[in-house]
């Protein structure tokens, strides 16, 4: 298969050339560049998109959800501090009675 244009690849999977420009910056769908600088979309990147826009409708999820996830994988100290932050907010009915009693001991 040749390599596509951007524009010739939004025509082939029903995105707008900008939108596949946004992709590439969130880093979901990264087309390789010729000698020039111009998008090259190939057959991996026209597969990515079409699946992108099925996990998309299929499950509800959000090019930003989905540009979030990639940070997650690509930064552990994001990956780790997110972590950190919904261990906290997951307490047990115990460690909430607990923290209950701790804060009306103290008042």
């Amino acid at each position: 298969m040749e390599l596509l244009t951007v524009g010739q690849a939004a025509a082939r999977t029903g995105w707008s050339p900008r939108m596949l420009r946004y992709l590439e910056r969130a880093a979901l769908v990264v087309p390789s560049r010729s000698a020039s600088g111009y998008r090259q979309y190939s057959l991996l990147e026209l597969n990515q998109l079409r699946s992108l826009n099925e996990l998309r409708r299929r499950f509800g999820v959000g090019i930003d959800e989905l540009s979030f996830m990639v940070r997650l994988q690509r930064e552990p100290a994001l990956r780790a501090a997110v972590q950190t932050w919904l261990a906290g907010t997951q307490l047990s009915a115990l460690d909430w009675e607990q923290r209950k009693h701790e804060r009306l001991l103290v008042a």
